[in-house]
C-alpha cells in the first residue's frame, strides 16, 4: 500500500462515504470540517514519522488526498 492509499483509507474510515477521488476537495465536498484537520495532522505525523509545523499547517495542504500526499512526500524527503 502506498502513501496515497494509506491516507485515503484513513479518510474513508472517518467520513460518511465509501469512495473518494484523490483530487476531491474534502472541505468543498462537505466531507470534513476544520477539526478533522487536527486528526489528519496527528495521523500523518504518526503514520509517516514526520513533523507538521509552521507553514505546513495551512489548510491548503489538507484539502485532498493528493495534497496531503504531496506534503508527506516533501516532508519525508527532507527528514
Amino acid at each position: 500500500m502506498d502513501s496515497r492509499d494509506i491516507i485515503r483509507q484513513f479518510i474513508l474510515d472517518n467520513v460518511a462515504v465509501s469512495e473518494i477521488g484523490d483530487d476531491v476537495d474534502l472541505f468543498d465536498a462537505g466531507l470534513v470540517r476544520s477539526m478533522f484537520v487536527m486528526q489528519l495532522v496527528v495521523f500523518v505525523e504518526q503514520e509517516f514519522g514526520i513533523a507538521v509545523t509552521g507553514a505546513d499547517l495551512d489548510f491548503a495542504h489538507f484539502r485532498s488526498v493528493e495534497r496531503i500526499d504531496d506534503l508527506v512526500k516533501r516532508k519525508v524527503t527532507t527528514v
